[in-house]
């Protein structure tokens, strides 16, 4: 193999990304030996095809001869407002590690050029635990929010773990001795923080490198929350090619294009030299083309000549390619349970559940009138140590009276101004000779030990209703506690394996379509 220039090496290092800071120390380093690079994953929701762009990015840097670190931030994972819970956070690090040497396996990678870390392996010694406290002594509460707001959950009330977690991803560049790290363009206000602090530290100032965020099949950013914004590493051949025709493939539109995207940044950057990206269509379409460089098949297809179903059809073909190889690993029954373990499926939903008619007796959840409310008002209930006495702004002519028995769990402090979801058509009842007119919908263990309202996103406002996630209909005006309405549906109304408030396997989402969380998993919300 010849031997690349330190320029060559910096081309093949820097192609396709969308940035990079310390661009000079690059230069520097390449001129006197090969560069140390890290890139990070929190092991939270399943990796799907769109982790191909780092994953060939990797290849790109292996071959400029750089040492490469890949870190499965675990604790990240659960710093970040609970994305994967304490009893997943192991399952779920085994599943990643498996998928992505997988996914490295299949595009010709070798991992024996790679290391591998876990994050909680080094993150809980007590050098790195004294240098967070040490983080934490310079670091200002504004800047650690900004730093994280593309990256961590933003919730009007957040954690202080997420506001710990631009920190440690900080101090991943020293406790790793790399010169560099690796990540999307999402991560950018992440590397100027830790620009900023680690030298406050005495630690040395890190290059940073940035790649595009891809689009999803349904345009913007691809997510693992969202099912149809995605191709997951282990769906049949039948379900690739069931997303892709639903994919976004406007004519002649090369801007919000996730597939064009993934065809510039994952094929392009792992076709060999002399190969290309091969159409295959009729003579009467054009017959067939091959594209030797990316510009020419944007340019062909901002003309219009190339059509969305004929792109679609090709990129199913080099997806499958992919896929294949990661399917048959994952044909190992170990490999399978593994799979079942880390991501739970959703309780299954009993035939014809998802098209409710509105009203009724229907034991459907639209029959719930569930809103935003601000609670504006705490106080004890003057006969009873448990209970709390709220005022909660729900935007009518006045603050609603809510009894809540959360003395135990949530302080006064906590529960003053913060956002809460509220059942609003419960029949008014008193509670030790107070009327209570509704109830703070919250979270509970099995054992009743932690309970927790559920968390609202930063922006709901007060009064808007909440809604289920392929549910219409007018909500009762009051459920009739005879029939025991509120009792049948919250059966299956609980948090999900994410932490997602769901009734059955649908999303309760605020009229901006955002989910509401707890960092209570697999927990039943009452």
């Amino acid at each position: 193999m010849v031997e690349l220039t330190p320029a060559e090496k910096k081309t093949l290092i820097t192609r396709n990304l969308q940035e990079t800071l310390g661009d000079d120390k690059l230069t520097k380093i390449l001129g006197e030996r090969d560069l140390k690079i890290y890139w990070g994953t929190a092991t939270t929701g399943k990796p799907h095809v769109a982790y191909f762009v780092p994953m060939s990015k990797i290849a790109d840097f292996l071959k400029a001869g750089c040492e490469v670190t890949i870190l499965f931030a675990d604790l990240h994972a659960y710093l970040d407002n609970m994305k994967a819970p304490w009893s997943l956070l192991e399952l779920r690090t085994q599943y990643y590690e498996q998928v992505i040497k997988a996914m490295l396996s299949s595009i010709g990678v070798p991992l024996e050029k790679l290391k591998f870390v876990k994050g909680s392996d080094y993150q809980l010694s007590k050098e790195y635990t004294l240098d967070v406290y040490k983080l934490s002594s310079v670091v200002t509460q504004h800047d650690a929010k900004k730093a994280g707001a593309e990256v961590v959950k933003q919730v009007e009330y957040p954690l202080l773990s997420g506001l710990l977690y631009p920190g440690l991803q900080a101090l991943d560049e020293e406790y790793l001795k790399v010169d560099a790290q690796f990540g999307g363009v999402d991560q950018r206000k992440i590397f100027t923080f830790s620009e900023k602090y680690l030298p406050q530290l005495g630690y040395e100032k890190r290059i940073h490198f940035m790649n595009p965020m891809v689009p999803g099949l349904a345009g913007g950013k691809m997510s693992s929350s969202e099912e149809d914004s995605k191709i997951d590493l282990l769906d049949s051949p039948a379900n690739v090619k069931k997303k892709l025709k639903k994919a976004f493939c406007e004519p002649g539109n090369i801007a919000d294009n996730g597939l064009l995207s993934f065809v510039k940044h994952v094929l392009f950057s792992l076709f060999k030299e002399g190969e290309g990206f091969e159409v295959t269509r009729e003579a009467e379409h054009g017959g067939n083309i091959t594209f030797l460089k990316y510009d020419e098949l944007e340019k062909y297809y901002a003309e219009d000549k190339l059509h969305p179903g004929d792109l679609k059809a090709t990129v199913e073909k080099y997806i499958n390619r992919l896929l294949d190889p990661i399917r048959k690993t994952f044909e190992k029954p170990e490999l399978q349970k593994l799979s079942a373990a880390a991501y739970p499926p959703p309780a299954k939903v009993k035939a014809g559940a998802a098209a409710p008619a509105a009203g009724g007796d229907e034991d459907a959840p639209h029959r719930l009138d569930i809103r935003v409310g601000k609670i504006v008002e705490v106080a004890r209930h003057p006969d009873a140590d448990t209970l709390y006495v709220l005022k909660i702004d729900l935007a009518e002519e006045q603050p609603r009276t809510i009894i809540s028995g959360l003395v135990k769990f949530v302080t006064q402090e906590e529960l003053e101004q913060r956002l809460v979801a509220v059942l609003c058509n419960l029949k008014p009842s008193k509670m030790r000779g107070i009327l209570s007119e509704g109830m703070v919908l919250c979270t509970s263990n099995a054992d009743h030990t932690v309970v927790e309202p559920i968390v609202l996103p930063a922006n709901a406002t007060p009064g808007s209703r909440l809604a289920f996630e392929g549910y219409s209909g007018t909500p009762d005006e009051q459920l009739n506690p005879k029939k025991k309405v509120w009792e049948k549906l919250s059966v299956d109304f609980k948090t999900n394996g994410d932490g997602l408030a769901v009734w059955k396997d649908n999303f309760l989402l605020t009229p901006e379509g955002e989910k509401l969380s707890s960092k209570l998993a697999n927990c039943a919300i009452k």
